[in-house]
């Protein structure tokens, strides 16, 4: 797995590191319930989607699926 790491993007690195940052932001709030994700958290991870869509790897929080769809909801919202 390391050596794979040799071989992409200075951005992709980024964007994957972002991701996983954002994603302890979302885990340490303190919610007795269920996760609970803010537009701003919908923004983030639907952007850095965008940015390199290996970050999608990296998601543990929220179901890759999820994160497309974000996007694409996002997408037709710009278009409208």
């Amino acid at each position: 797995m390391a050596l794979i790491g040799l071989f992409r993007s200075r951005a992709s690195l980024q964007a994957e590191i972002l991701t996983f940052r954002h994603q302890l932001n979302v885990l340490r709030r303190k919610s007795p319930q269920r996760l609970t994700f803010t537009s701003i958290d919908r923004l983030v991870f639907a952007g850095l989607y965008r940015l390199a869509p290996g970050v999608l790897a990296a998601l543990k929080i929220v179901r890759p699926e999820t994160v497309i769809r974000w996007h694409r909801a996002g997408f037709r919202a710009y278009w409208r």
